[in-house]
């Protein structure tokens, strides 16, 4: 397994957080997942769950639904001041999501993107968080 402890700390993921998955499918990165979900020391919360969280992972690929939309959907459960982590394909792979797209989707719900990482071969991530 890689270590990607770095990157979670750098993700701004701590023990105390009670993170929601949305969005997951067989092309998830799991060994990501299995990392955080070892951080956290609990499994991460089923998109069905209605507990308000600190985190949102939203996989998202090109050609689910509309992104607005779903970043609108993320916000249900989130926590003011919670963080959303968009995760889409990297460039290259199938689903890639243009970073255009999401800049553009961000602001209409009600979102700024503020960074953003690469959390493996074939995922990047997008921080997301409320406009003031």
């Amino acid at each position: 397994m890689v270590d990607t402890s770095d990157l979670l700390e750098e993700l701004g993921f701590t023990k105390e957080f009670l993170v929601q998955e949305i969005g997951v499918d067989d092309d998830v990165d799991d060994e990501f997942r299995d990392a955080l979900e070892a951080r956290l020391a609990e499994e991460l919360i089923d998109e069905d769950e209605q507990e308000v969280v600190d985190a949102v992972l939203l996989w998202f690929r090109e050609g689910d639904d509309d992104l607005t939309d779903a970043l609108v959907d993320s916000l249900t459960t989130l926590d003011e001041g919670g963080v959303v982590w968009l995760l889409t394909p990297r460039s290259g792979r199938e689903g890639y999501v243009a970073p255009v797209e999401i800049q553009d989707a961000a602001p209409n719900a009600g979102l700024h993107v503020t960074s953003s990482a690469g959390v493996s071969a074939n995922w990047a991530a997008t921080k997301l968080v409320s406009r003031k």
